[in-house]
Parts: C-alpha cells; structure tokens; sequence
C-alpha cells in the first residue's frame, strides 16, 4: 500500500518534505499457503506410491535385462522357460523345444493346428481330441527317419511304402473291397487264413495263383462248392499222395480182380466217384451212382 502525508507552512518558512513511500508485501499468505503446501505434501506421497508400485511391479514380474520372468529375448527370437498358459490365439513362425527336453501341447478340451493360405483360408488341420484324433489336409504322408516315404493318404487311395505290412490283431485284416498284393504271407509258425463269412471268396490273377505251404498241410473248407477253375491251361495235382476220402465207393466187379486197386470216375456233372479196378475200365458199371 502507498500512504501520503500532506504538511501545511506559513509563507517564509522552509520544510524538508519527506518523500512518498510505497510499502510492497510479496508471497502467499493465510489459507492459501497452507493448501499450497498440503497439495505439495499430496503430491510427493503420490510420486513415493507410485514408484513404490513400480519397483514391486518388476520385482514381481521378474524384468530383467534379457526379459520378462521365463520368457527370454534372444537372437533367434523368444525362449521360454517353464509351463506357459495362453488365453488367446498364438501366431508364430516355429515352436521348438529344447535340446534336453519335449514339446508339450495341452489341453482340456481339444488340441488343433490349422495351417492357412494368404487369403486366410484353411488348407490342412491337425486336431487332437479326447476321442479322436483328426488330419484335414489333401495329402497325409508319413516318412522315416531318412526321408522316406512310409505312409501316404490321399483321394486316389493309400499306400505303405515298407517292406513288409504286418498285422498283430487276433482277428486278422478285414477288408470291405477287394484288395491288390502280390504277396500275402502268415509270420513264421503262424497258419494263413483266408476267410469270407457270409460271401464268396475269390483269388484272381492274369498269371497265375501260386498257394505254398513250405511245413504243413492246406485246407480249403466251404459251405458250398469249391471250384478251381483254368481257361487256357489244365489243372495239375502234383503229388505223391492225392486222397480223395469222402468219394463214393463202386461194388467189386464179378471177376473179383480188384485187389484193392481203384479208379477214379467223373460223372457229367462233374462229380467224381471211385469204381473198382479191372482190366478195362469199370466206371460205365456204376454210373448210377451219377443219376
């Protein structure tokens, strides 16, 4: 504030008059000093929380030069430590495990790889479930350790590309349709069935079908008939034995000269039936075997 003083003189008289003086009161006082300073005091407690908050934050996240708890930033890309769980969907060029270690994918309800085109269109899908395991691609293959092809699946059919194809079920192989091999052999020790339940049993082929049993005997057992048929060449049983045991049996002729001899006799059917041995042939003589 500024104050004046004005003085009144008589006419002669000298007076020094004193000059003006302004007074000037710089700061803030009263309530709003203290508030300034309760805002100050709110803030620094607030700058303490907060960086309080930040140092238990990377104490509890593990921030670490190289990375974030086991998740570490290396020159091939991110190396992870330990069991991870994702909540979202994952999108990376190659998972690989450790050298020591194996890769585990899992999963409560079902685990599924989708391999997609650049327009975001699904071309092959692997997805492993509680029951089933499933592969959607248009060609499956499966290859050995060197590269080689063992199993391929695709429209045209499927095929095993091992030497050798074995099957250790007690029931067999079951096939719906026809199947194409040129080999088809029982483990050592082990009997060969071939066996149609309900239908017929057909072996077919432009050279030839060969039936060997190295040890042992061959049975071939229908319900109905058996027909062994050739169209261009004969029919050879090469043996030193053929028995035929349920054949019908012929009455000795009257000159009694059989002596346990016996021929074989084909009726018009095709049945056969055995007449006893004589001179000349005696199979006219019991051909009412064949009516």
């Amino acid at each position: 504030m500024a104050r004046e003083q004005y003085t009144t003189v008589t006419e002669g008289t000298h007076i020094e008059r004193p000059e003006s003086q302004l007074v000037h009161r710089i700061g803030i006082y009263g309530w709003r000093k203290r508030c300034l300073y309760l805002f100050v005091l709110l803030l620094l407690i607030i700058l303490v929380v907060n960086l309080a908050l930040t140092i238990w934050i990377l104490k509890v996240m593990w921030f670490s030069p190289i990375g974030m708890g086991h998740l570490h930033v290396t020159q091939d890309g991110l190396r992870l430590e330990g069991e991870s769980e994702f909540l979202f969907p994952l999108y990376v060029k190659e998972i690989r495990s450790r050298v020591d270690s194996s890769l585990l994918l899992q999963s409560t309800q079902n685990v599924t790889v989708n391999a997609r085109n650049s327009e975001g269109e699904v071309t092959g899908r692997v997805k492993v479930g509680a029951q089933m395991v499933e592969v959607q691609s248009q060609h499956f293959q499966i290859r050995s350790e060197d590269g080689k092809p063992l199993f391929t699946a695709e429209e045209r059919g499927v095929m095993v590309d091992t030497g050798r194809l074995r099957v250790t079920g007690p029931e067999g192989a079951i096939f719906e349709h026809s199947v194409e091999t040129p080999l088809v052999r029982a483990d050592p020790f082990e009997d060969l069935r071939l066996e149609s339940p309900t239908r017929s049993l057909s072996m077919d082929a432009p050279r030839g079908v060969h039936i060997k049993a190295h040890t042992g005997k061959m049975e071939a057992l229908s319900q109905m008939d058996i027909i062994l048929q050739s169209s261009d060449g004969v029919l050879v049983l090469d043996a030193e034995t053929v028995g035929l045991p349920e054949l019908e049996q012929g009455t000795p002729g009257p000159s009694g000269s059989s002596k346990g001899f016996y021929e074989i006799c084909v009726c018009p059917d095709g049945k056969l039936y055995l007449s006893a041995a004589d001179e000349a042939t005696t199979c006219e003589e019991h051909s009412h075997i064949c009516l």
